[in-house]
């Protein structure tokens, strides 16, 4: 019994020893643990800067779209760069990069 007179008395409340055993059951123990939560923000935050890069994505595709259905300097450059096309007075040289080079 003199092992129980150096620990201070907080520390034998039963209620400081019930919240301890909660706050360790709630970081490890739980299925919603602390670092499943972390794992769970870290996701949430690479979903968000996903997302935010395809709707710029998407936002610069249907302004494409919009420029090809009005625009006919758009439409050729689109034509000349997609398919190769060229007016009958043209010659057109194509220049492929070697892919084979290692950085």
């Amino acid at each position: 019994m003199k092992l129980l007179t150096y620990i201070p008395s907080f520390l034998r409340n039963k209620f400081f020893i019930a919240a301890l055993c909660f706050g360790v059951w709630i970081l490890f123990f739980d299925k919603n643990d602390f670092f499943v939560q972390q794992e769970r923000r870290n996701e949430l935050n690479a979903l968000e800067q996903s997302k935010a890069y395809y709707e710029k994505e998407i936002k610069a595709e249907r302004k494409f779209a919009q420029d090809l259905k009005n625009d006919p300097a758009t439409i050729e450059k689109f034509a000349r760069e997609k398919y190769g096309m060229k007016r009958d007075n043209e010659d057109l040289f194509l220049i492929q990069a070697d892919e084979t080079v290692e950085k």
